[in-house]
Parts: structure tokens; C-alpha cells; sequence
């Protein structure tokens, strides 16, 4: 499979999973500032916002992000939210790699405007490692709200396959 198209099919996935996980909490439970489930959820979605756009433009800024307090609190806004990423990001699986300009995030009076080279597959991957780290740093609060999770949740693709190696039995090569 194409790396590309790859990277965007793993992201949609986890997109997929944070929709999953909307239909499993409650209104309150997902603002509770307590929680920060709502905090997470926004700040992962902004940043595919940011790229998204950057995509676009052929920049991204990370630090410009909108902040949008309304997928913080409100559920059915971060659905939104994420259905039209989800329709964005399903066209980039075809779309060509090519060369995105990226603000040094935090550079503030020390590198201003200072841009690094990157690609649209290098931020998808980028995307998805930041997306399942969030994801991780919810689970211990979702888990205290009761929220039924997948027991992968969160979890990097390199420990599941280590996880997965662990379980098989060892072949045993016999001696003839």
C-alpha cells in the first residue's frame, strides 16, 4: 500500500475511534474539567484543522490553533468536528507528497517565522503518533468515568505488535 494512503487510512481510524468514543460518554463526563476528556479531544482536533489547512497552503502552524471552546464542551460538536475531518482527510489518500513549510512550534522572539521542511506523509505520521499519545493520557480518566474502552486504545502500533509477539508460542524446532 502506497505510504500515503496508508497514513491517512491509519489516521481516519483513529478519528473513527475518537467517534466511538463520543458515543460511549456522557455530555457531562466529557467536559468535566476534572477530566480534560473534552481538552484532549479539541486540542488533537485542531491540530489535524492546522495541518489540514497547511496542506492546503502549502505551511502549517500548529501554534495557530483556534482554540474552539465548543469542542471542548460540547460532545456533539467535536462529532462535527471530526465527520468533516474525516471527509477532508479522505481526499489526501491520493493526493502527491509533497513539501510542507512547518512553523517551529513555540519559537516565539528567538526564531520568528522560522519554518522547517517537511512532507504531507511525515505530518500524517506525525498526526497519528501525537493523536495516540492523547488518546493514552485520556484512558487513565475515561477508565475512572466507567467509559467501556478497547483494550488497544491509546496504544502505539509498536507496542501492539509487541504485545502480539509476546502471546505467540515459541516454535519449538525438534531435533530428528
Amino acid at each position: 500500500m502506497e505510504r500515503q494512503k496508508y497514513l491517512v487510512e491509519a489516521n481516519i481510524a483513529l478519528l473513527r475511534q475518537a467517534l466511538e468514543l463520543l458515543g460511549r460518554i456522557d455530555e457531562a463526563a466529557y467536559r468535566a474539567p476534572s477530566h480534560r476528556v473534552g481538552g484532549h479531544l479539541r486540542h488533537i482536533l485542531e491540530f489535524y484543522q492546522c495541518a489540514i489547512e497547511g496542506f492546503g497552503n502549502g505551511a502549517i502552524d500548529y501554534d495557530a490553533r483556534k482554540r474552539n471552546r465548543a469542542i471542548e464542551t460540547d460532545k456533539f460538536a467535536a462529532e462535527a468536528a471530526i465527520r468533516s475531518l474525516l471527509r477532508q482527510l479522505d481526499g489526501l489518500a491520493g493526493a502527491r507528497d509533497e513539501v510542507i513549510w512547518v512553523s517551529i512550534e513555540d519559537a516565539g522572539d528567538e526564531l520568528p517565522g522560522e519554518r522547517m521542511a517537511s512532507s504531507v506523509s511525515r505530518e500524517l505520521q506525525f498526526l497519528r503518533s501525537h493523536t495516540i499519545h492523547h488518546f493514552a493520557v485520556m484512558t487513565p480518566d475515561l477508565r475512572t468515568l466507567g467509559t467501556p474502552l478497547d483494550e488497544t486504545f491509546g496504544m502505539a502500533p509498536s507496542t501492539l505488535r509487541y504485545l502480539a509477539s509476546r502471546r505467540r508460542p515459541e516454535v519449538q524446532l525438534c531435533a530428528r
